[in-house]
């Protein structure tokens, strides 16, 4: 069956949640940057540590990630790769905050890649407090299928120079961080700590660095150098980044916000930005 064909018809129902906003994430992932946690609102897109799914562990997938989920497309041998998204904010979400969220596919498109077909899922997020709304994401996520021991075909990319910039962040990678950053998110996909599995399974030659991890980097442009707060946001991620490499994220103004980008120190350029 070809992913066209898989997917012909998957229309799952919307899912609402509800959470109170504790401040201990924050707190956490303030330590994984070295910086002290913020005062005030939380940061675009830190809402990320918060709403997660409490998945069983029987429940789990050979790759690690769940097997079942409303939104998980009926992918045979699925791999998963995130892809990017969009974020609108339309007011700021507080600690001791009370969010309820509506999650819906927006959108779901199959497409021939050099590996073969590709299926781009779109997932919609609404953040509301009461009837007031906050937050408008899209989540953009990239399915193939590959057989267990089957190795994924990985083109090197081409090395990038570092692009025109103001500021500049230097964050080393390693399995610390990565595994960090799995604790945060409630991330139990394999790509991300089991070597044997990676390398043998997936095809990639390290560990890869989550890619939700590269765009909140992304976001430390502004929130440390912007003078106004960040209304929308969009990223795209064109190549992965493995365990031990240094990420270097730049930005720029440009049109009343920021042009922002990550690459690996002395290689390919991994995500870009832009944020008002």
């Amino acid at each position: 069956m070809n992913l066209r064909d898989a997917v012909a018809g998957w229309r799952p129902a919307a899912v609402e949640t509800s959470e109170v906003i504790g401040d201990w994430p924050a707190k956490a992932f303030s330590a994984l940057l070295d910086l002290p946690a913020p005062a005030g609102p939380l940061p675009p897109l830190w809402h990320w540590f918060h709403f997660l799914e409490p998945t069983p562990q029987a429940a789990l997938g050979d790759d690690g990630h769940p097997a079942e989920g409303r939104f998980l497309p009926p992918v045979p041998d699925r791999r998963r790769m995130i892809a990017g998204g969009r974020l609108a904010v339309h007011a700021p979400i507080f600690t001791g905050d009370r969010i309820d969220r509506r999650s819906e596919l927006a959108e779901v498109v199959v497409k021939e890649g050099r590996s073969g077909e590709m299926a781009f899922v779109t997932v919609r997020h609404d953040y509301r407090r009461g009837g007031e709304l906050l937050l408008t994401e899209h989540q953009d996520v990239v399915y193939r299928s590959q057989p267990a021991g089957q190795r994924r075909q990985l083109a090197e990319p081409a090395p990038a120079a570092e692009p025109p910039h103001e500021w500049k962040i230097s964050t080393p990678t390693g399995p610390q961080l990565l595994f960090r950053f799995s604790a945060l998110t409630y991330n139990t996909h394999r790509i991300h700590y089991d070597q044997p599995y990676v390398t043998g399974v997936e095809g990639y030659p390290g560990l890869v660095v989550h890619g939700p991890l590269l765009a909140l980097l992304l976001l430390e442009i502004p929130r440390r150098h912007g003078d106004r707060p960040v209304t929308s946001f969009e990223y795209r991620l064109s190549s992965p980044v493995f365990a031990g490499a240094t990420v270097l994220t730049h930005g720029r103004p440009e049109g009343g916000g920021f042009a922002l980008s990550g690459m690996v120190e002395g290689g390919a350029t991994a995500i870009t930005g832009t944020a008002r």
